[in-house]
C-alpha cells in the first residue's frame, strides 16, 4: 500500500490542484476571453455540486460511512440514485467543479488540474476504496463494478 493512498481527503486534493491552478494563471498568459466562460465555468460547477450532493444524499440514506479516509465502515454497498451513474459522484463532482474552475480561469495550462486531480483520485483513493468494497461486498461490488462506469 501506497503511503498516500486515502491519506488526504479529497476536497483537500481539490482545493490544492485549485490553487495550484489559479497560481498557474497568474503566471502563463490568459487565453482570449470569450463571453461564454463564466457560464460554461458556472454550470460545470453547478452540475459537479449536484453530483457530489446527491453522492452524499444517496450515502446518508444508506446510514454508511461518507469519510472517504475509511472505506472500511462502510455498513453497506450503495448503488441507487446517482450511483447507478456513476460509481463516484462525489469525485466526479469535484472533478467538474474543478474543470469549471480551469474554464473561468481561461488560460491552456490550468487544463492540467483536473486531469491531475482525476489522477491523483483514481490512484490513491479509488484504488484502494475498490479493493476495500471488493473485500467487504464480494461479488455484489464486482456485479455493480460491471454494470456501472467508474466517472462517467
Amino acid at each position: 500500500m501506497s503511503s498516500l493512498e486515502l491519506k488526504i481527503p479529497p476536497p483537500v486534493v481539490a482545493l490544492l490542484v485549485a490553487l495550484a491552478m489559479w497560481g498557474i494563471a497568474r503566471l502563463a498568459p490568459a487565453a482570449d476571453e470569450p463571453s461564454a466562460r463564466v457560464a460554461i465555468a458556472l454550470a460545470l460547477a453547478v452540475v459537479g455540486v449536484a453530483f457530489s450532493v446527491s453522492g452524499v444524499v444517496a450515502f446518508r440514506r444508506a446510514k454508511t460511512t461518507e469519510n472517504p479516509m475509511k472505506p472500511q465502515a462502510a455498513s453497506s454497498l450503495v448503488t441507487a440514485g446517482v450511483y447507478k451513474i456513476t460509481r463516484n459522484p462525489m469525485y466526479l463532482g469535484l472533478s467538474l467543479v474543478i474543470l469549471g474552475w480551469a474554464v473561468f480561469l481561461w488560460s491552456a495550462w490550468v487544463l492540467l488540474g483536473p486531469i491531475v486531480f482525476m489522477a491523483y483520485i483514481a490512484r490513491f483513493q479509488i484504488a484502494p476504496e475498490e479493493r476495500v468494497l471488493a473485500s467487504l461486498f464480494g461479488r455484489e461490488y464486482s456485479a455493480y463494478k460491471a454494470k456501472v462506469r467508474r466517472w462517467l
